[in-house]
């Protein structure tokens, strides 16, 4: 589903609010009169320089195979950590970190949760089994136009997941008003980011008050030993990353409930809560 220009922030000087003039094939903004592009019929909201180094390279791999990367996460991770943790367990304990249960939307508007870096959209036929009937805008941000090509094609597989709203846009610049979601989770590459302390205060900022955010990404269990295949396979996989670790130290300030937890041999989870 097309998101409406009207719920989109310009990222270059933070006006709230885009328009998508009839017949045109790109959204400007009123504040200061740029153009966004619009690929594929998704809006396009950063700047191709903007991206760091690893972002740039990680986009050319994630445009050029899109059909591999999901073949390759369900085989890899059994590989990596044992067939009781694999993709759906990690997927599972994510999820369950973002507190669901009970969530119920505000009277005049619906809930609304961002997934940033959504890729092919692997989580989201499992958040929407976890949101309750009550109406909901799940929003997708992602900066490959060849995933959000593949998330794309699993929505209109999917009924439940035809009302998701999709865009290209860089995690460093989320391109929402301040506290637009209820929820906010990221899960698989934040390790790459260019400045990954930029990423989480962006995420605070498009969150509500109190809102639990969630971030995964690879890092090998300290506590449990790890032979040596097992660690040229995580090297492999993680090669755009000398020393994957989570980023606790770049949570905002202010923020409550921190927590720095392993959910499997190979993934972290950081969770915490916006100030109330």
């Amino acid at each position: 589903m097309r998101p409406e220009p009207e719920h989109l922030r310009c990222p270059d000087c933070g006006h709230d609010g885009l328009r998508w003039p009839a017949g045109a094939d790109a959204l400007d903004c009123a504040g200061c009169a740029t153009e966004w592009s619009v690929v594929d019929g998704l809006p396009k909201l950063y700047r191709d320089a903007a991206l760091g180094r690893v972002d740039r390279m990680m986009r050319r791999i994630y445009d050029g195979l899109p059909s591999l990367h999901d073949p390759l996460v369900r085989v890899a991770l059994p590989l990596l950590q044992g067939r009781h943790e694999n993709e759906h367990a990690v997927r599972e304990a994510a999820l369950d970190r973002l507190r669901l249960d009970g969530l119920a939307a505000p009277a005049d508007r619906p809930l609304r949760v961002l997934e940033v870096g959504v890729g092919t959209g692997a989580n989201l036929p499992r958040l929407r089994a976890r949101l309750p009937a009550a109406p909901v805008e799940v929003w997708g941000l992602d900066y490959s136009i060849g995933m959000l090509r593949r998330c794309r094609r699993r929505c209109r597989r999917h009924p439940s997941l035809g009302q998701t709203r999709l865009l290209l846009g860089d995690a460093h610049a989320l391109p929402f008003a301040d506290h637009f979601f209820d929820r906010v989770f990221h899960i698989g590459a934040i390790n790459g980011f260019e400045d990954p302390a930029a990423a989480l205060a962006e995420m605070a900022r498009v969150a509500r008050p109190g809102t639990p955010i969630v971030v995964v990404d690879e890092r090998l269990d300290p506590s449990r030993d790890t032979g040596l295949l097992r660690r040229l396979g995580f090297r492999a996989v993680t090669f755009y990353d000398p020393a994957p670790a989570c980023p606790r130290d770049a949570v905002p300030a202010g923020a409550a409930d921190v927590r720095d937890e392993q959910i499997s041999r190979c993934f972290y989870c950081l969770s915490f809560r916006t100030p109330g």
